[in-house]
């Protein structure tokens, strides 16, 4: 649903984010994330030369490796455009994430590891939806048949909807309902 328009506008820039969570035959997973920026006019950059209207700054790729767990084992970058040469000679840093788990204290992790000088704001930033991704992606699938089991949903208190005292828990988990 789109917000209402509050004024005659028009656009500057756009950014573009995708992310895909993939269960991969050896039951680990790949989640795959795409980010690209594009400027509604032409400009020059010192590094690039002329870059122009709706031609990509940044086209990043990124696909992370974990388990059911959340912890990642591998991690792949590609920069198919960015704005300056430089920009690709720091994504082998990202392998620094390798062993860590996203779950929570995982964004001071990563500023940790690949914050700043340390990376790529644009990757960083990407790493954030493909976390939410792999989230919805891994928890989702393992538990769409949790109600058989009788397990406690993961996702239980980890917002409004879902807390333990709502009527979400107490309609679809009630053995784990908090009066």
């Amino acid at each position: 649903m789109p917000l209402e328009m509050p004024i005659n506008r028009k656009i500057i820039h756009n950014r573009t984010v995708q992310c895909v969570g993939y269960l991969r035959e050896d039951k680990l997973w790949d989640i795959e994330g795409h980010l690209i920026d594009t400027k509604t006019y032409d400009f020059t950059t010192w590094s690039r030369g002329l870059i122009a209207a709706g031609q990509a700054i940044h086209d990043m790729s990124m696909r992370i490796t974990l388990d059911d767990n959340l912890l990642i084992h591998d991690i792949h970058l590609k920069m198919s455009a960015n704005p300056y040469t430089s920009c690709p000679s720091i994504l082998s840093n990202f392998k620094k994430l390798i062993g860590i788990k996203i779950a929570k204290g995982f964004r001071k992790k990563v500023y940790e590891k690949v914050g700043g000088i340390n990376g790529c704001t644009h990757m960083v930033e990407m790493l954030f939806p493909i976390a939410t991704t792999a989230f919805q992606t891994i928890y989702s699938y393992k538990n769409k048949n949790i109600k058989k089991k009788h397990q406690q949903p993961a996702l239980i208190n980890s917002c409004h909807s879902w807390r333990d005292n709502g009527e979400v828990i107490k309609k679809e988990f009630p053995e784990f309902y908090a009066k």
